[in-house]
């Protein structure tokens, strides 16, 4: 009795810790967005055993599957004078990282091959430190058949774990059994740990809210549903209107949309979607519903991108703040300060463009204030994450990082002062929300941040208990340009303009030093570059310029056609490391799959491995592309960026878009592709295609008066060169 409270215990404990957040079931393989391989698996074996692998990983089987549309292909042999085993991998992604308890492992097996009970692989779970005992599959499966789907429930405790904690699961791994000879052929479909008191009531039906076809792919909505009882939506599809084939699932957990990528235009369609219990039973299928998809001009598809990513901060924002989440799928109720800054300038494109109407945009912005005026604040900055439904700090990255965020804080402003410009002073409740914004953005004590009165640099980070833990002085060249501007820019708590050249473009060692250290090279280290890269001669810019976010985040607002300072015109000097990078891809020295002239953008994304900041080098290349890296780069070079985003959209669409438009990043040498989008790179795509088809977003941030004075002054320091 002992044993199993402390396995209780084990398994809930997450959902103390993290009340808030809602948990996911811990899904191994439920389908792969890629067609080849699958990414999250480990194949080894010692000859004359062997199995079928592409690049050590499993091959994804498109013909046959449990869920549709694919499952994986486990091809092996036997031999009691070899051995073999394959691991599959938990595919991790940031905020994915709270966990509904669990006492079963669930697997769904379809044997091709004449295969004995015997025959069939012992399966293990792994930790971090730990491999568990082995158990037979064929110890429990009761009525076993080829040629169909089995479900294999394992309870967790036969295994003896070390830790009964769910979220230290890393790994599901196959081995060959002792008594297994002999060629044989199974395939796996959504291996999971789910709780063995699932619900087993039957499911109701639900029907297609909307329809909505564009070239090369259909949008589906329907109601929210209950992820307790509905496990996925199923979708189905017909091109004659009478037989209909199920084409995918979309997890509840998750979103209550589907995006199907058909890959061809001028289509008929009908589809019908079904609920699918947690134990898999089936509701009957909704009403059909038709559309047709279309060619698209080169405006359409400008207009299609930037709606499917401003989506992100509308459909897709936190349910309490209104707000931008880090990533979706990810956590639900953290608010992420930076990608929400650009969220708001997102809107802004969305009520202009009749996205959304412009009451709507203002009763969204009055939920954003209200919760903004009442989260975590220090000496008026924002931290990097808030708790949506209370307000209160989340130190995601660690608890040095519980307090504030200068530059996320930066970024939130930038947006800020936008929305504050496009409302309007002649409507009495807009006029109230620009005042709203003006009591929060004169409230940020940017001198604060200077840490000590006669420093010449701003510093990052502040927590509340442990002071300046987080000892980062910001020096560019890189993302924060932004963070000096606004704080010149204060009219309540402004620093001297000269920080921008004692702090931002300082010539000090240390500041030397820093950019070297980054940037892994002695080029650029006094701010100033005058090297040649491929050709182009960068003026300023550390390397190569770094990734190409340095050319968006800071000037999504602020407009680098008008900012200049004794170095260099920022638009020129943008447009200079952005064909650096483009040059960079065509070249392609590291040999990786998929670059080229119409498949370029290297930036900071999610990756194989995990988030990193890519730039045109090779010590900073893996082979990953960010669509965003391209596209958010339209005012600098717009020929070059529609071809990528065609190229993006109609040659890699069918794992490359989703629901809020381009996946953050893929990775064709690793046959990846992310499972994510990101808040920080989905809307720079949207404002940046907006700045270049209208100025919009440029214009009103640089009509704020604090702004033009901002630009004035730093500029005024041309004539003072003793600063």
């Amino acid at each position: 009795m002992k044993v199993l409270k402390l396995y209780i215990f084990f398994l809930l404990l997450p959902m103390f810790l993290y009340s808030q957040e809602t948990p996911y079931n811990k899904v191994f393989f439920e389908n792969s967005l890629m067609t080849e391989s699958w990414y999250y698996s480990e194949v080894n074996y010692e000859s004359p055993s062997f199995v079928f692998n592409i690049e050590k990983k499993l091959p994804v089987n498109q013909d046959e599957s449990f869920t549709p549309v694919n499952s994986l292909t486990l091809n092996y042999r036997s031999s009691s004078e070899g051995k073999w085993n394959v691991d599959l991998l938990f595919p991790e992604w940031r905020g994915k990282d709270i966990f509904r308890a669990a006492d079963q492992l669930s697997i769904w097996i379809y044997v091709k091959s004449k295969t004995e009970l015997k025959d069939l692989p012992e399966l293990a779970i792994k930790t971090e430190n730990s491999l568990s005992d082995f158990e037979s599959i064929a110890d429990y499966i009761q009525n076993f058949q080829k040629d169909t789907w089995i479900q294999v429930r394992i309870p967790l405790k036969e295994f003896g774990l070390d830790t009964l904690d769910v979220s230290a699961i890393s790994a599901i791994q196959f081995s060959q059994a002792n008594d297994s000879s002999g060629d044989h052929e199974i395939l796996i479909d959504q291996l999971e740990l789910i709780n063995s008191e699932i619900s087993k009531l039957p499911v109701s039906g639900i029907e297609i809210n909307s329809a909505k076809a564009y070239e090369m792919h259909v949008d589906l909505t329907w109601k929210e549903v209950d992820p307790a009882r509905v496990k996925y939506v199923k979708i189905y599809r017909s091109q004659d209107g009478t037989n209909y084939q199920a084409v995918g699932i979309q997890n509840t957990q998750y979103l209550s949309r589907y995006t199907d990528f058909t890959g061809k235009t001028n289509q008929k369609y009908s589809y019908k979607i079904s609920a699918v219990g947690q134990d898999y039973s089936e509701s009957k299928l909704s009403e059909p519903i038709q559309v047709s998809t279309k060619k698209m001009t080169d405006e359409e598809l400008l207009t299609m991108v930037q709606e499917v990513s401003f989506r992100y901060y509308w459909d897709g924002a936190e349910e309490f703040s209104g707000l931008a989440l880090e990533n979706i799928p990810g956590r639900k109720n953290m608010v992420a300060s930076g990608a929400s800054g650009f969220g708001l300038m997102a809107l802004v494109v969305g009520a202009e463009r009749g996205f959304i109407e412009r009451d709507h945009f203002v009763s969204r912005m009055e939920k954003i204030l209200n919760f903004l005026e009442k989260a975590d604040r220090f000496h008026g900055a924002y931290s990097h994450f808030n708790d949506g439904p209370s307000g209160n700090v989340v130190p995601f990255f660690g608890n040095r990082d519980n307090g504030a965020d200068l530059v996320e804080t930066s970024f939130l402003m930038q947006g800020l002062l936008t929305v504050r410009q496009y409302l309007s002073e002649e409507n009495i409740k807009e006029n109230d929300l620009r005042k709203r914004i003006t009591t929060i953005w004169e409230e940020v004590e940017w001198d604060w941040f200077k840490k000590e009165e006669d420093s010449k640099y701003l510093t990052w980070h502040w927590s509340p208990d442990q002071e300046w833990v987080i000892d980062h002085q910001l020096i560019g060249w890189n993302e924060t340009m932004i963070t000096y501007f606004m704080a010149i820019a204060s009219p309540t708590h402004g620093v001297d303009p000269a920080m921008y050249y004692s702090g931002w473009a300082s010539q000090e060692e240390k500041a030397q030093e820093y950019r070297s250290n980054w940037g892994e090279t002695r080029a650029g280290s006094k701010y100033e570059n005058k090297e040649t890269y491929l050709g182009i001669p960068l003026k300023v810019g550390v390397g190569v310029g770094g990734p190409l976010f340095f050319t968006h985040y800071s000037f999504l607002g602020l407009d680098p056609h008008k900012m200049e300072d004794r170095y260099v015109n920022y638009f020129e000097n943008n447009k200079d490391i952005v064909l650096i990078n483009y040059r960079y891809s065509c070249e392609n020295p590291g040999g990786y799959e998929g670059y080229g002239k119409n498949s370029w953008g290297l930036t900071a994304s999610d990756g194989p491995e995990g988030y990193k900041a890519r730039e045109a080098k090779p010590s900073q290349d893996d082979g990953t592309i960010a669509p965003t890296g391209a596209i958010a780069s339209f005012p600098y070079t717009p020929v070059k960026s529609m071809a990528a985003l065609k190229n993006f959209y109609r040659e890699k669409g069918q794992f490359l878009w989703g629901e809020y438009g381009f996946r953050d990043a893929f990775n064709l040498s690793e046959d990846w592709v992310a499972n994510i989008y990101m808040g920080l790179n989905q809307a720079p795509m949207t404002i940046m295609i907006e700045n270049y088809r209208t100025g919009l977003l440029w214009d009103l941030f640089m009509k704020n008066k604090e702004i033009k004075q901002a630009l004035n002054e730093i500029q005024a320091l041309e004539n003072n060169k003793d600063h």
